[in-house]
């Protein structure tokens, strides 16, 4: 399946600053499949070396850290030589060896003409932990879930994509268009973006199939929670992850410790919090009472809202049944408009918004769902499950701050009524370059 990061890899390997490269993200979001697949389309040959399927393959970094030695006993392993520029090597699962980790370092320093990549499903929970990662001598990427952008190529609605990816501007689609992007993401809404998922439903449209894939990847999530992890953090992260759902249900959906467990408090819990975080599986997203540049300065950290990194597999951990997806808009509004928040979450964040915002006015009388920054504009978005156009959360927040766009997210088409922005939640993904658009 095709995947958007892959043109960013192209030009990695086409740098003049080119690094040994770092490619994170959550277990099973697509990494080694991606690398495989640049690896035998961009280089004449791929190496690859998975520390988890083979721990052996530590030795070869125990002796010393030098890679002219480190690439020869890889050459001799492999039964081939290692070229510099037209070969790839991948070193899959890195975050099991410190030292394979340590001797990127040494790749770039002493080897710069070799390729390397290297990845690793627990990479940013290690590194949280590493006092010896080499900071400045790697480049980084992040491989997220599949977007509903790219769940429309895999799923041959290719021209729904382009369709989506040409607007910059306001206009309503026609209305037979808009309806076939409604039903699309209702099928995204279950499917989610998980690429196992969305490969079979491809294939089958099983979708009862694809709640066990769901299920699949969730038990393997939990059986990741208890790897080198203290005893003591491992009932903590299944409590967190566990009370989730719960917490998205709330018409308040602030994550409260105590919802978690009676009696808990943050201090005991952070750093459980933390490690789901690292590990990809969470995005917390912050709240600000204020709105200026960086907004990361006004967060309050002790106020904040969690979202699964995926909308299918939220669908499964909160139980909502396959049939639903039978129900037409019923699922938009089911399990009070969770989905959508998360939906856009994972949206926003796949599309580069690392740090997500939601605003609260002072004394907490007037919320917004998101605030993000994009460009020299600082972005207020209103997210509905429904066709409401009321907006008066978004007037409250104008009524403090002056922002050119005051955007709305439900099921209505493209329309614009002064500030006030209706973007389509199908189109949420591309929301960044139609405010580009129309400011310029």
């Amino acid at each position: 399946m095709k995947r958007d990061l892959y043109h960013a890899l192209l030009t990695w390997k086409a740098s003049s600053r080119r690094k040994p490269l770092l490619l994170k993200g959550a277990r099973q979001t697509g990494k080694t499949y991606l690398l495989k697949k640049f690896g035998s389309d961009a280089y004449d040959r791929v190496f690859y070396f998975n520390f988890e399927e083979e721990p052996a393959m530590d030795t070869f970094f125990e002796r010393n850290l030098k890679p002219t030695r480190i690439l020869n006993e890889l050459s001799i392993y492999s039964e081939a030589d290692i070229h510099p520029e037209t070969d790839l090597v991948i070193f899959d699962e890195i975050q099991v060896s410190d030292r394979a980790l340590n001797a990127l370092k040494y790749f770039q320093e002493e080897a710069p003409t070799y390729h390397i990549v290297a990845a690793g499903s627990l990479l940013s929970a290690k590194l949280s932990r590493s006092g010896s990662f080499p900071v400045g001598k790697v480049n980084f990427l992040n491989l997220y879930p599949m977007t509903f952008l790219e769940f429309l190529d895999a799923v041959g609605s290719s021209r729904y994509r382009q369709l989506l990816e040409d607007i910059d501007h306001f206009t309503p689609l026609s209305e037979i268009l808009h309806k076939d992007l409604i039903d699309l993401l209702r099928t995204y809404y279950f499917i989610g973006g998980m690429p196992e998922a969305v490969s079979h439903f491809s294939e089958t449209e099983n979708h009862h199939d694809v709640r066990e894939i769901h299920q699949e990847i969730i038990n393997a999530y939990i059986l990741d929670f208890a790897r080198q992890a203290p005893a003591s953090d491992i009932p903590k992260r299944m409590h967190i992850w566990d009370s989730i759902p719960k917490h998205l249900a709330g018409e308040n959906n602030k994550f409260k410790f105590s919802t978690v467990k009676s009696g808990a408090r943050a201090r005991e819990y952070e750093n459980a919090m933390t490690w789901l975080e690292d590990a990809g599986l969470i995005y917390r997203v912050c709240s600000v009472e204020n709105s200026r540049y960086p907004l990361q300065y006004y967060a309050d950290r002790s106020a904040f809202k969690i979202y699964v990194l995926d909308v299918g597999l939220l669908g499964a951990m909160a139980g909502l049944p396959v049939d639903i997806l039978a129900q037409g808009t019923r699922l938009f509004n089911e399990y009070e408009g969770a989905l959508v928040e998360n939906y856009v979450a994972q949206q926003l964040i796949s599309a580069g918004q690392n740090e997500l915002y939601y605003w609260r006015s002072k004394g907490g009388t007037a919320k917004l769902d998101f605030l993000y920054e994009t460009g020299e504009h600082i972005i207020p978005l209103e997210v509905k499950a429904s066709v409401n156009s009321k907006s008066k959360r978004l007037k409250s927040y104008d009524e403090q701050f002056t922002s050119s766009y005051l955007i709305r997210s439900t099921l209505l088409n493209l329309k614009q009524d002064g500030k006030i922005c209706n973007v389509p939640l199908y189109a949420i993904g591309i929301l960044s370059s139609i405010i580009s658009s129309n400011h310029t």
